[in-house]
């Protein structure tokens, strides 16, 4: 999703002031009437979304232009930090939010989203490419992935393979921040979904492993590329980019026996927004083939509907997991205050 003063003029009678004042005014009338058309002629949609995707680097500034082609609008992307800070904005200007589509939630945080009455129905049945059946009535997915452990193939030739390797190791990892950040929850409820009643005790294990906890995940990577840690929270096809961008094969995701808890990003309709028509067709043009062909090789992530090209080169190196974890919206919901005070208290000791 980046300055010769003409000579004084002889000052006009008070006679001349008061004959000036109905033209001027009138004069003001023809101008505005000639401009409000122009600018009517131009609604302006508002997405909101997290900073990561209005990047130089991320899709915000291609999808803005291919939708701006389409559309005889002008789309304007708001960010507000990673997923769940973004989610938090939206609870907290509730009915009096601008934004008219939210772009950026998961399944963990679509429970919420939905409890709050602020997301309208979206009404489409596309056909998408996932590894799960999707039928979601207010959210409709637009990539998804897994998370994992990043690491450098130079600085840790033999990276651990489980948590259990992990907190064994003496490598430092950087994380984020759940309350702000969709990978941060994500890994709450990956912890949660491989172990259960034993999640706090992973937590205590990893605590020492821990360097340091971000907002969001782009704070977090950049730590990592800059060498302050072994390891990142990120994706499985976070080394995609640095292969495909960057012809770096350095970088890797480790693949975890207990395996990888997945993500699915999604958009919604704002229920209160006064563009509702342009925001449906903002959302159709969100899984057609001129949106979903830019999410490899800028979100870094898998479209949700493969584009007519498929997969650019690279994407086959990727590590996929065998086993695939997931909460229901619902479930994590449920899950996630528990999850979040064991974090607090391993992480505080």
């Amino acid at each position: 999703m980046t300055e010769i003063t003409p000579p004084p003029r002889p000052r006009p009678s008070q006679m001349e002031d008061t004959m000036r004042v109905p033209k001027l005014a009138t004069g003001l009338c023809v101008a505005m009437a000639t401009a409000v058309p122009a600018y009517a002629q131009t609604p302006q949609l508002r997405v909101l979304t997290y900073d990561s995707f209005v990047s130089d680097w991320g899709p915000g500034p291609a999808v803005e232009a291919a939708f701006e082609a389409t559309c005889a609008c002008d789309l304007v992307f708001e960010s507000a930090g990673d997923g769940a800070a973004m989610l938090a904005r939206l609870m907290l200007t509730g009915a009096r939010t601008e934004a008219d589509v939210v772009l950026g939630l998961d399944t963990n945080l679509t429970a919420a989203a939905a409890a709050s009455g602020l997301i309208a129905p979206h009404g489409m049945s596309p056909a998408l490419d996932l590894p799960i059946a999707w039928n979601d009535p207010l959210f409709l997915p637009f990539d998804w992935g897994w998370f994992a452990f990043v690491y450098d193939v130079n600085r840790t030739p033999e990276p651990p393979a489980s948590f259990a390797d992990l907190i064994a190791s003496d490598l430092s990892v950087v994380i984020q921040d759940p309350r702000s950040s969709t990978p941060g929850l994500g890994l709450l409820m990956w912890v949660e979904a491989a172990f259960g009643d034993q999640s706090a005790a992973i937590w205590q294990g990893l605590a020492p492993r821990i360097l340091t906890v971000t907002p969001g995940w782009s704070e977090a990577y950049g730590l990592f590329l800059e060498g302050e840690a072994d390891m990142v929270l990120s994706y499985t096809t976070s080394p995609a980019y640095h292969l495909i961008a960057e012809d770096d094969a350095s970088k890797a995701a480790a693949p975890f026996a207990e395996g990888h808890y997945m993500q699915v990003e999604v958009a919604g309709i704002v229920a209160g927004s006064d563009q509702p028509e342009l925001a449906q067709d903002f959302m159709a043009f969100m899984v057609s083939d001129a949106f979903q062909s830019l999410i490899a090789t800028t979100n870094w992530m898998y479209p949700a509907v493969t584009p007519e090209g498929g997969l650019p080169a690279g994407f086959e190196t990727l590590h996929r997991p065998e086993t695939s974890l997931l909460f229901s919206g619902d479930d994590a919901a449920l899950l996630r205050d528990e999850a979040l005070t064991e974090w607090r208290d391993a992480l505080a000791r």
